[in-house]
């Protein structure tokens, strides 16, 4: 399925044109284009109450009148009134909603007609096409009628202002499809080794650099942390390290870190067996690395950008590391394991301690990291904490534009404490009280060379239950924070 969107009706030809029609007022200047080619069919259609035009509602018109023959598909704005991004989005789904599985090949839709709350023309454009593209998302490959409903989705660039936007809108929903097809694979599929295979994909189909560190490279460079998480698990760990490199040559990069643990059964400290199955979910973060990473090389702006996923598999075995254990870290601290299930902490601070040979501009970790931070923000919000002021009023910029919303967390040195340990240097948990705090205070002892912020999205990568699937992010964040730094 090719979608468009367009400013001028007359200008487009597609098999479907979706028209927006607000509840009371004059219609948007595309809408009433094809009202007056329509012989003024959709005002009657809204006057007389056939279609009232609430928010989001839609109305199929498989012929407006014998002179104007196109399918018409009518989306309903409420009052007309400026949209939040919420409303908006809510609008955008209903188009992918009733457009998804109809036999047209082109859809267009104008943009222009959603007036959206403190945004520009432009960053309407690149989040109708953003939503749009996401609304057609398909989890495929394990249903024996898969190909029956695939739908494939093609962004058609129009000339004009809107096209860079347009091509952002779509390059986003094309890594966040990304990351939500690998975040929803099943952890038999998607390993340490299956991540690396497509890391090594990337490199052949982009031409970004690849290195894989594999458990012997990990153990000579000391990275006993990162290891001893996947020592219960019969599925080799990896350090995945992508380098796109768009930028000047010797300019350092910005970094993503991901928190890749493909199935965490807590290990030891065994999780309840009641939505087990949901901790497939537990590499979200490094999906979302990886969504970023495909975003970018479709994008090509000019900046160094470096992709690294801390990839291990966490499962309860005789070799699995116990409550109690004291491991050395890569920096040389010691972290005495008092759960082993507060995991991600484990592997993502040997890659911290790896990171800095690349002298970053600017290091983001990204990890479903502790259920505190779902109870604190629920998935509305992804947590963001951070060691440095301008990377924090970055992120937030990139927030705003992109509508992934962040909200910063505290990172007070009181907190600290709280990780003392009678045995080593720092103990892996800090009790009961501010739990996503504290993991980000055990982050932060590693990344002292180094502007840094930690995302904690375990409240925002997925939903579960009936429902259940990732959504994505923050893909869509991280591309409009490395699309900002871009020269």
């Amino acid at each position: 399925m090719n979608t468009a969107l367009f400013d001028r009706v007359s200008n487009v030809q597609a098999d479907l044109l979706v028209v927006f029609v607000p509840s009371e007022g004059v219609l948007p200047e595309s809408t009433a284009w094809v009202d007056g080619n329509a012989d003024g069919q959709l005002l009657q259609l809204r006057e007389s109450g056939v279609f009232k035009a609430g928010l989001g509602q839609t109305l199929l018109l498989p012929s407006v009148t014998q002179d104007f023959s196109q399918p018409v598909l009518l989306v309903g704005l409420g009052k007309g009134e400026a949209l939040s991004d919420m409303q908006a989005r809510k609008v955008v789904a209903a188009v992918a909603a009733a457009v998804k599985g109809l036999p047209f090949a082109d859809v267009a839709l104008a943009s222009s007609a959603l007036q959206v709350k403190n945004r520009t023309a432009s960053e309407v454009t690149a989040l109708v096409a953003q939503w749009l593209n996401e609304g057609f998302y398909n989890f495929l490959g394990f249903k024996q009628d898969d190909a029956e409903k695939a739908t494939k989705v093609t962004t058609l660039l129009l000339e004009g202002s809107e096209e860079s936007a347009l091509k952002i809108g779509a390059a986003t929903a094309s890594g966040s499809a990304f990351a939500r097809q690998l975040g929803n694979l099943p952890g038999n599929v998607c390993t340490p080794s299956y991540l690396a295979s497509k890391a090594q994909h990337f490199e052949e189909e982009y031409g970004i650099d690849v290195e894989l560190l594999d458990e012997t490279k990990m153990d000579e460079l000391g990275m006993h942390c990162l290891l001893s998480v996947g020592r219960g698990s019969d599925q080799p760990s990896y350090l995945i390290v992508m380098h796109y490199r768009g930028g000047e040559e010797g300019d350092a990069p910005h970094v993503l870190l991901g928190k890749g643990i493909t199935f965490d059964t807590g290990g030891i400290s065994l999780k309840p067996g009641a939505k087990m199955d949901e901790m497939k979910y537990d590499m979200c973060g490094a999906a979302s690395v990886f969504g970023t990473m495909k975003t970018i090389c479709e994008l090509k702006p000019k900046l160094n950008f470096t992709a690294v996923v801390a990839a291990a598999e966490n499962m309860p075995s005789g070799r699995a590391t116990k409550p109690g254990d004291i491991v050395k870290t890569m920096s040389g601290k010691t972290v005495e394991v008092l759960n082993t299930d507060a995991e991600g902490r484990l592997v993502l601070c040997d890659a911290l301690t790896y990171i800095e040979r690349f002298q970053p501009k600017s290091v983001v970790d990204i990890a479903t990291l502790t259920g505190a931070c779902v109870v604190a923000l629920g998935s509305v919000n992804s947590g963001m904490y951070a060691n440095n002021d301008d990377l924090a009023a970055d992120l937030k910029a990139a927030s705003q534009t992109s509508a992934d919303k962040i909200w910063q967390m505290p990172l007070d040195e009181e907190y600290q404490q709280q990780l003392d340990s009678n045995f080593a240097d720092i103990g892996n948990i800090g009790g009961p009280e501010a739990g996503s705090v504290t993991a980000a205070c055990f982050l932060s002892r590693f990344t002292q060379s180094y502007p840094w912020a930690h995302l904690d999205i375990a409240g925002s990568a997925w939903t579960g239950g009936a429902a259940k699937g990732a959504s994505g992010r923050p893909v869509a964040l991280l591309t409009r924070y490395l699309l900002d730094k871009a020269n």
